[in-house]
């Protein structure tokens, strides 16, 4: 509904009252209403689930529509690149955020920092989702409200071409709140407790679960060593945990992204049911690592498989684990991929140990054979050393192309005496590529980085401490923080109104009228950023 409509709506409702209602303002109620578009987590989930679909069909009819994310760890960080992408580019388009399990362990825990192991208060994801959006909705409270002050601003001035431009942006404003991806591990234990996580998360306004084939007791980052897979029936399960929560919940669109850690697990703690050979557990069970035996050698506790006649044993370690064969990830991770999309999922994730476009790619043409519109979301995590990967796959690309490399020592290339050469800049041009060549070869729609902000909060305070304990002092801080903050335009130089202080004033204004007592007046010690 337009600025003008609410307004018109609110005077009729206000006259209707027989005059009792007259301290009230129509215009004030329409611009309250405007800041808070959003009313539940629910209406944010559809909202949200909405753009996420247009933006895969987006995606489908041409990949260099793809999508991008940052990891976050706080409502203030999330809300803050938001608005930094709609300084930048003008438009949150096509441009999400994403919320890290990893983040949630390490920074969000009341145990204090915890691994990627899935030990930190399930409560927690949906706390940090609900707090998001908090800080999204802020975000737009705040933005109209500067708006309302300009519109007000001209009317005063008697400025009706600047008032009549500030009306037609408050009609167009576009929303800081944008899908959010977010991290339900491995569900949390069985099917029943991802279900309730599920619609806890998607309550709190989450469009988007991103859930993975680890065995919930057992799991660990995927960039870690000790992954240990489930039979895909019991994975399905809480695939469609996670579909029956969206579908009760009214959230249809609801985006459910299943990720697969089999390349780097090598471990399963179950032997799948299998009913029939060819079926999806025999396919489970067929690569497990199995020695064939005679019968007469079976021992007490042993598992035999039946397999063309043959009885095979599958090695088991001593943690009670059955391993896989050797080389045999790529093959698991399109099986379970192809399985996952025929059974309720709609994006995939395939947790790598290198960010490697020809070996994305190979597994994904693989998928696409089966089903051709498969997409992937794709993890540019910071467990990658960026610079030495592309520097690595340079070398080898100009060693096969038969070029002269005598001048490099592969196994020094993230050396700083590199950074200048012809090879440190033709890997550079590949990483900054690699989202737009990625998701034109190797079908991935969105991009995201998982833990940003967790390494520029350390990058950035080690900076500051270094400057401000050290001979620089106070200088420390007002050159490279508050003076860059101020010459860059950053919103939160004006702490207080990025808290909502502002805000805080216009209600009071609404409720008191020329009584009310504001923050922002003469003295308020912001005014020294005005200009």
């Amino acid at each position: 509904m337009a600025y003008q409509e609410h307004i018109t709506q609110m005077q009729a409702l206000i006259g209707k009252q027989g005059g009792s209602w007259d301290g009230i303002s129509a215009e004030s109620v329409a611009r309250m209403r405007l800041q808070n578009r959003f009313h539940t987590g629910l209406d944010i989930a559809r909202y949200t689930a909405g753009i996420m679909r247009r933006d895969m069909a987006a995606y489908d009819a041409d990949p260099a529509q793809y999508t991008q994310s940052l990891g976050c760890w706080h409502g203030f960080i999330g809300q803050q690149k938001m608005i930094s992408i709609k300084k930048h580019f003008g438009s949150t388009d096509r441009r999400y955020l994403y919320l890290s399990g990893w983040m949630v362990a390490a920074l969000r825990s009341d145990f204090g920092p915890l691994p990627d192991q899935s030990m930190h208060e399930k409560t927690s994801v949906p706390a940090l989702i609900e707090e998001l959006y908090t800080f999204l909705r802020q975000a737009d409270a705040r933005e109209l409200g500067m708006m309302f002050r300009e519109i007000d601003a001209a009317r005063a001035a008697g400025d009706v071409l600047r008032e009549k431009q500030l009306l037609t942006a408050v009609d167009n404003h576009q929303t800081h709140v944008v899908p959010i991806i977010a991290d339900i591990d491995a569900g949390f234990g069985n099917a029943e407790a991802t279900y309730l996580l599920a619609r806890k998360m998607i309550e709190a306004g989450a469009c988007a679960l991103q859930i993975e084939n680890q065995v919930s007791d057992e799991k660990q980052c995927g960039h870690q060593d000790g992954k240990v897979t489930v039979p895909h029936e019991d994975f399905l399960a809480k695939v469609r945990a996670c579909r029956y929560a969206f579908l009760e919940l009214g959230v249809e669109d609801g985006i459910i992204v299943t990720r697969t850690d089999s390349l780097g697990a090598g471990l399963t703690k179950q032997i799948a049911v299998s009913k029939e050979p060819g079926d999806i557990g025999d396919q489970y069970n067929s690569f497990l690592d199995c020695e064939e035996i005679d019968p007469a050698t079976a021992r007490n506790g042993d598992v035999i498989l039946n397999r063309d006649g043959k009885l095979l044993r599958p090695k088991r370690l001593p943690s009670n684990l059955f391993q896989f064969r050797a080389g045999s990830g790529e093959d698991r991770c399109v099986l379970d991929c192809i399985t996952s999309l025929q059974n309720g999922a709609d994006l995939l994730w395939i947790e790598t140990e290198k960010p490697h476009i020809e070996q994305i790619a190979g597994m994904v043409d693989r998928i696409r054979d089966v089903i051709p519109n498969a997409k992937l979301v794709y993890n540019n995590s910071p467990s990658f050393n960026w610079t030495l990967n592309f520097r690595q796959q340079v070398y080898d690309a100009w060693v096969a192309a038969g070029k002269d490399v005598s001048a490099y020592d592969r196994a020094r290339l993230m050396s700083v005496d590199y950074d200048g050469t012809e090879l440190g800049a033709e890997a550079d041009e590949r990483i900054r590529t690699f989202q737009r060549d990625a998701a034109a070869r190797a079908g991935i729609f969105h991009h995201l980085i998982t833990l940003p902000t967790y390494h520029t909060a350390a990058l950035s305070t080690d900076n500051l401490a270094r400057e401000y304990f050290g001979d620089a002092g106070m200088l420390g801080y007002v050159k490279n923080v508050q003076r860059a903050e101020i010459r860059q335009g950053i919103a939160c130089v004006k702490h207080q109104n990025m808290s909502g202080s502002d805000i805080g004033d216009d209600h009071k204004e609404y409720f008191a009228g020329e009584a009310a007592l504001k923050a922002g007046g003469a003295h308020n010690t912001m005014n020294q950023f005005a200009a």
